[in-house]
């Protein structure tokens, strides 16, 4: 008795020529997030064309950051040449800026008179905090002094979920994360500053409340204390272990590598220069806190050698005063 062993024939995978264009855009895209979507839009023509449909990206970006679900940022990001597209382009990816100062002084002419704040901030990927905020920037003023953008204001603040197991610091920096989304209504431009987790957890030493420190390092003025800037937002979280935690505080300020605030004008300049040069890419928030424990000690670094030189010159000073008083004393005993 023989056996005959059966023989299959595989169907040929169906392409998606062989699916309703409605189908793909109606079944499958709306399912995926923004990376996948532009993952997909990239295999074929087809898909890219199907892609670029706004309705797609508006919902992917409205249930990525609910801050930007307000009339006025709805109107401004529809100005963008690609729409949410393109605002989706600047704001997910992680920011890498590294061009000096030097090649963005063309901005300093040009500066936008208006910069749109939208944040969020999650705990354990729950919202917590979603705000828009307009910086007006007309006045002399604000172009001369620190750079400083306050969410809250004294009396505010947000409540969190209680914070259970292990120490209060080790929870906010596993579990809040935060994302700063500047909007240039004028350029129609976009970028985001929040290095995603937190860089830096720490106790106040006076208040004993809770710093979080979102930061993104930025290239700046070659050759000078500005040569790197740190991009910084501040989280303060307040309250007691075991108990409701508090966020009092949200701020976003611009340093150097002295720990000086820079003036608004220069901010704008090297923010303004980051929308329009800095590259996007993907990251998990490990990468921009590598560079921030960097830039943190190089900043020490600069400290220990203006220390050791401030000590010569007072050693110096101190020597060239000695001799000078010897040299009197020296001429009026043996004169």
């Amino acid at each position: 008795m023989s056996s005959t062993t059966p023989t299959f024939h595989p169907r040929p995978a169906a392409s998606t020529s062989t699916l309703h264009p409605d189908i793909i855009r109606t079944n499958i895209f709306t399912r995926l997030d923004g990376s996948t979507l532009a993952a997909a839009a990239c295999a074929s023509s087809e898909l890219y064309l199907l892609s670029t449909e706004d309705k797609l990206w508006q919902n992917i970006c409205n249930s990525t950051w609910a801050s930007i679900n307000n009339p006025r940022v709805s109107r401004v990001i529809s100005t963008f040449p690609a729409g949410y597209r393109s605002f989706f382009s600047d704001s997910f990816p992680v920011l890498d800026h590294q061009q000096s100062l030097k090649h963005n002084l063309d901005f300093s002419s040009t500066l936008s008179t208006e910069l749109i704040s939208c944040v969020d901030v999650y705990y354990k990927n729950s919202l917590i905090m979603s705000k828009t905020q307009e910086t007006e920037k007309v006045n002399g003023w604000f172009l001369c002094s620190p750079f400083r953008v306050d969410l809250f204001d004294l009396k505010e603040s947000v409540l969190t979920p209680k914070v259970h197991g292990g120490t209060w610091l080790n929870d906010i920096e596993e579990n809040l994360t935060l994302s700063w989304i500047l909007i240039n209504p004028v350029k129609k431009r976009a970028l985001n500053i929040s290095s995603g987790r937190a860089a830096s957890v720490e106790r106040h030493w006076l208040t004993g409340d809770i710093q979080a420190r979102f930061a993104t390092i930025l290239a700046g003025d070659e050759g000078s204390e500005r040569e790197l800037v740190k991009c910084e937002v501040v989280v303060t979280c307040g309250g007691k272990e075991g108990r409701d935690v508090h966020v009092r505080e949200v701020s976003l300020q611009v340093e150097d590598m002295e720990g000086r605030s820079l003036s608004g004008r220069d901010s704008l300049v090297i923010l303004e220069g980051a929308m329009e040069n800095g590259k996007r890419k993907r990251g998990n928030g490990s990468e921009e806190k590598l560079k921030y424990e960097e830039f943190m000690e190089r900043k020490r670094e600069r400290r220990r050698r203006k220390q050791r030189r401030e000590m010569s010159m007072d050693m110096a000073s101190i020597l060239t005063g000695v001799s000078i008083f010897l040299g009197i004393w020296t001429f009026v005993l043996f004169r």
